[in-house]
């Protein structure tokens, strides 16, 4: 069987447009659109995560020119921190509204976190 030399990429494929890190929080903004709920969108960080950002700061979506900070969280609901994200990687999501307009993007994984500042062991 031949291999194609041409395929088309997933519509819900979304790559970051910026990455900033501002106000002790680190934001990545995704193109304009309609993000539907339930829907499950794999978002790629294609910048740089700026060097001031903090391993603590959390991790929100901008959309387009918008200003609203959507959180980005985990599996376990909790709020993702910038120790969780790293550049030229994808993330599957899965978007949740409500009724009063607020949403969020659901990591459908856990992020790994490096606990930095733990102690090496325990005994």
């Amino acid at each position: 069987m031949a291999c194609k030399t041409s395929c088309k990429l997933c519509p819900h494929l979304v790559i970051s447009q910026a990455v900033t890190f501002a106000n002790d929080t680190l934001t990545i903004n995704i193109p304009a659109g309609a993000y539907q709920n339930g829907e499950k969108y794999c978002i790629v960080v294609a910048q740089s995560i700026p060097d001031t950002t903090t391993i603590n700061a959390p991790v929100v979506i901008t959309i387009g020119a918008g200003t609203t900070a959507y959180p980005l969280t985990d599996c376990n609901c909790a709020q993702a921190t910038a120790e969780s994200i790293h550049t030229r990687t994808r993330y599957a999501t899965r978007v949740a509204t409500s009724a009063t307009g607020t949403g969020a993007f659901k990591y459908l994984g856990c992020f790994c976190r490096s606990h930095a500042g733990a102690p090496a062991s325990i005994s």
